[in-house]
Formats: C-alpha cells, sequence, structure tokens
C-alpha cells in the first residue's frame, strides 16, 4: 500500500460510503465480466496499453453517484481521496474522452446487464438483500431526454391511455437531436422523454429488475418487461396495470395478483375493491421511495446521454448505485 493510501484511508475515515463499498463487493468477480474488452487483454496487440477496465468500471460508477459529467469526474479523479482509494486511479487519470469511450464500450457489449445482475447475486451472498423476495413492486416514472426539442406536436397520448401504444398517433420530432424520446401529456404538463419501469423487493426496496421505453408507451402493456426474470409471490401494481392479459400472465406463472382494481365506465368499485386497493396502496410507497431516491440523490429525473440504448444503460447504472447505495447503509466496518 503506497503512502497516499494510508494517507487517504486515515483521512477519510471507515465510515466513508465508498471505502465501505470497495470492501463491500468482490471486485474481481466483476472485473471478470470486464476480461476481453480490449483487443489489448487478449493477444498484446490492439495498439496502446488500454487502462484497467475494473477501474474504469469504478471511475464510471462514481460519475453516476455524483451525476458528474465526463469532465468533472476526470477533474474529481484527480483531486479527491475517496475517489481515488475507490478505483485505484492514484498517478495516472483517464481523461474524459477516454471515459466516455469505455462507457460506450460497454454500452456496445451489453455489460450493464451483466454487471447489474452480478452486483445482485453478489449482495444477496452477503444477506443484504433477498435471493428470492416475497414480494416485487413496479411502477413507472418519466425521464426527461437530454435534448430540448423545438417544438411541441399534437395530439399526444396522456399518461395511462390503454390505447396509447403502438397504435398512437406518432409525433414528428425530427427537429430533435433524440430520435428515440417521445412526448406524453401527464396531467396539465407534456414531457418529452422516456418512461423508466423498476421492480423493487416489497421488503427492502431493493431495485430488482429496470426497463425502459419512449414515454408514450402506455404502462399496461409493460409489466412483463418490468418484472424481467423475476419470479416473486405476488406482483404489487397501481390501476395503470389492470388489465385481463397482465392478470392472466401472472397466473400463468403463478404469482399472485396484486394489481389494483380499476373502475370503469358504467361500473364502479365495488366496496371489497376499495378496501383491497387501500390495502395494496400501503404496499407500494416502497417503489414511490427508490424512485425518490434515484431522482433526489442519483439525478435520474432527467438523461444525460442520447438515444434510449444508452439511457436505458445510464438508469441501469443508476440502479446498480441505488442497491449499493442500499447495502453499504447497512453495513458496519469493524
Amino acid at each position: 500500500m503506497s503512502f497516499l493510501s494510508c494517507e487517504a484511508r486515515n483521512r477519510i475515515g471507515k465510515e466513508n460510503q465508498l471505502l465501505k463499498l470497495s470492501l463491500l463487493l468482490d471486485w474481481k468477480r466483476i472485473g471478470s465480466l470486464l476480461n476481453g474488452l480490449y483487443l489489448y487483454e487478449i493477444n498484446g496487440k490492439g495498439g496502446q496499453k488500454p487502462y484497467d477496465s475494473l477501474k474504469m468500471f469504478k471511475a464510471l460508477l462514481l460519475g453516476q453517484w455524483h451525476d458528474l459529467s465526463d469532465l468533472k469526474l476526470e477533474e474529481s479523479l484527480r483531486v479527491r481521496l475517496d475517489f481515488m482509494m475507490f478505483t485505484g486511479l492514484e498517478d495516472d487519470v483517464p481523461d474524459e474522452t477516454t471515459l466516455c469511450r469505455f462507457r460506450n464500450r460497454l454500452i456496445d457489449e451489453d455489460l450493464d446487464v451483466e454487471l447489474f445482475d452480478e452486483v445482485n447475486r453478489q449482495l444477496e451472498e452477503l444477506g443484504l438483500k433477498v435471493e428470492e423476495c416475497k414480494g416485487a413492486v413496479v411502477d413507472a416514472t418519466i425521464i426527461e431526454s437530454a435534448a430540448r426539442p423545438n417544438k411541441v406536436v399534437k395530439p399526444m397520448p396522456d399518461d395511462r391511455e390503454e390505447d396509447a401504444g403502438k397504435d398512437a398517433p406518432k409525433n414528428e420530432i425530427e427537429y430533435s437531436k433524440d430520435p428515440d424520446a417521445r412526448w406524453l401529456k401527464k396531467g396539465k404538463r407534456y414531457h418529452f422523454g422516456y418512461k423508466a419501469y423498476i421492480a423493487t423487493d416489497s421488503e427492502d426496496g431493493f431495485i430488482e429488475n429496470m426497463h425502459l421505453t419512449p414515454a408514450n408507451e402506455s404502462e399496461m402493456g409493460n409489466l412483463e418487461n418490468a418484472l424481467g426474470n423475476t419470479h416473486p409471490e405476488r406482483v404489487y401494481a397501481d390501476k395503470g396495470y389492470a388489465s385481463k392479459k397482465n392478470r392472466d400472465s401472472l397466473k400463468s406463472r403463478g404469482i399472485k395478483d396484486g394489481i389494483m382494481s380499476k373502475a370503469v365506465r358504467g361500473k364502479p368499485l365495488t366496496k371489497r375493491e376499495k378496501v383491497r386497493n387501500k390495502l395494496l396502496s400501503k404496499v407500494r410507497f416502497i417503489v414511490e421511495q427508490a424512485f425518490g431516491t434515484l431522482k433526489r440523490r442519483f439525478k435520474a429525473g432527467r438523461a444525460r446521454y442520447i438515444g434510449i440504448k444508452k439511457v436505458t444503460a445510464e438508469f441501469r447504472f443508476k440502479a446498480i448505485c441505488f442497491n449499493l447505495l442500499k447495502a453499504v447503509n447497512k453495513v458496519k466496518l469493524a
């Protein structure tokens, strides 16, 4: 251990979140997922020796943890002791262009998915996160596009319209730099961007799975995508997901139905359905807390990048940070 490392450890203290995080996970396992990302790592060829992929991934996590641009991340890696300790980048720091290219390489290889799954596996093994959650709470939130459109084109779908899916009127967005973002009217406000779905466990609120679509896609048609490969005992969701198809889908997977009931024209809710909705709503607060933390702490309310693939990866990295934050807050170092 270098003199800088020893001094940094003494200064930042053992309760520092990044120090806890550096000791929490088996980073070698995470690093193994990144092996072969560069040709140089395979056969020593392919140009200049790249930065260590694990150190670079740790740096990208810090960028999401603190909502830093690549330039601000580069600056922080040079001056912050906790950043140096966490990443191991003490002497030679990558510039903003190198950080950007590394992130794009991760995304192109779909490694954001594997990294998210590996972090969750390790948290389960450490007993910080339940392996098979008894309940999964599903909901969605809007992420504003990083690109500001030059005009609003109407008509556009209202949030949770049942027919606001593939057959909904398509809006012209040729003047926007973001080709995948779409318009959505929610209440009296118009939003241009994406809709992010998460499924959290109903006990501790860890994010089990996430999914992202253009903002105008209906929530009703994305319940299965939000759940992914998770298999909870029961799924909790609000009335925006209430449909026969979704209830039948849960039944076919052996999952209990916790979707709230929705009144339709000429058929108001019964007293029993109202009581059931009230009970289910008490469980759903945990997913609202998750979105609150994602937006306040990790600034997930507005994308930093352009295009659905990059925005999806960005949100998944923030979901990793969210789960790690919950984990480190549970840990006490000896």
